[in-house]
């Protein structure tokens, strides 16, 4: 099953693209458009219809707020079918160089990017009477940047929310670069945050701040549990709720909550 629902906030237009093989779709991606600047381009299954939702306003930039596939999936359709310019981090600009590898999970889900030219950015991105200001977050991936619209109190966000209370990290997150990367954010002055998959066209600050106090939480359980002298496998087993067990068997463990301890072990203690 595919699906394109038309997200509209104000100027902000933006697309929630699904894909399912059979039945519902099993991860939702959202693009916007801010101004002529579309901030990342959802999955590559569902290439041919974001490219039919862009025909009536088709963008004058882009901007990826890290390589991961579903958010980089159509930048190379995007740029060959309108000759417009990709922008994002120098280490987004490495991985889209050339095909990089992924799970076969991510191939079922997303499908994989083809490769395409980005530009590393130097400054803010204008288009079509929007400033956009990146900001470099790493923890979700080492490239995560998010891009602050100061002028209008809008923050696309890419990956740095997803929730409140998330239940899994992917393997190569870092829970320390990640909080650090909240802590950045939350200096800046925004109240609309276009995440991903999960916007909050209000009160989007607050909900970055909840997550910020959750993974310090966390992060203090762990230490606690560690300074008992109790092992990883034991901590894990403790604070382990156990409710990501479908995305566990369906990524093979490449996301879990346990890699979300295992992370917070690894870098935050």
């Amino acid at each position: 099953m595919h699906s394109v629902e038309h997200l509209r906030f104000g100027e902000v237009e933006g697309w929630r693209l699904g894909y399912g093989p059979v039945g519902r779709p099993l991860m939702t991606v959202c693009c916007y458009l801010a101004g002529g600047v579309l901030v990342d381009t959802g999955q590559s299954h569902m290439g041919p219809r974001l490219l039919e939702a862009l025909a009536r306003r088709p963008p004058a930039a882009v901007a990826l707020t890290h390589h991961h596939e579903d958010h980089s999936g159509n930048a190379a359709r995007i740029a060959a079918r309108y000759g417009v310019p990709v922008w994002g981090h120098a280490l987004t600009a490495g991985k889209l160089a050339h095909p990089f590898p992924i799970q076969p999970y991510q191939h079922f889900v997303w499908g994989a990017a083809r490769p395409t030219a980005v530009t590393v950015w130097a400054g803010p991105l204008e288009a079509d009477g929007f400033t956009l200001t990146p900001i470099h977050t790493p923890g979700h991936s080492k490239d995560h940047t998010v891009y602050l619209d100061k002028a209008n109190g809008r923050l696309y966000a890419g990956d740095l929310f997803i929730g409140e209370r998330i239940k899994f990290f992917r393997a190569d997150e870092d829970m320390g670069a990640q909080i650090a990367s909240l802590k950045r954010v939350l200096q800046e002055d925004f109240d609309a945050l276009f995440c991903a998959h999960n916007p909050r066209p209000t009160k989007g600050r607050e909900a970055l701040q909840a997550k910020l106090a959750f993974l310090e939480e966390l992060r203090g359980q762990v230490a606690r549990l560690h300074g008992q002298g109790l092992s990883e496998r034991q901590i894990v087993r403790r604070l382990d709720p156990r409710k990501d067990r479908l995305v566990k068997l369906i990524t093979l463990g490449n996301a879990s909550c346990s890699q979300m301890i295992r992370s917070t072990l690894r870098t935050a203690l």
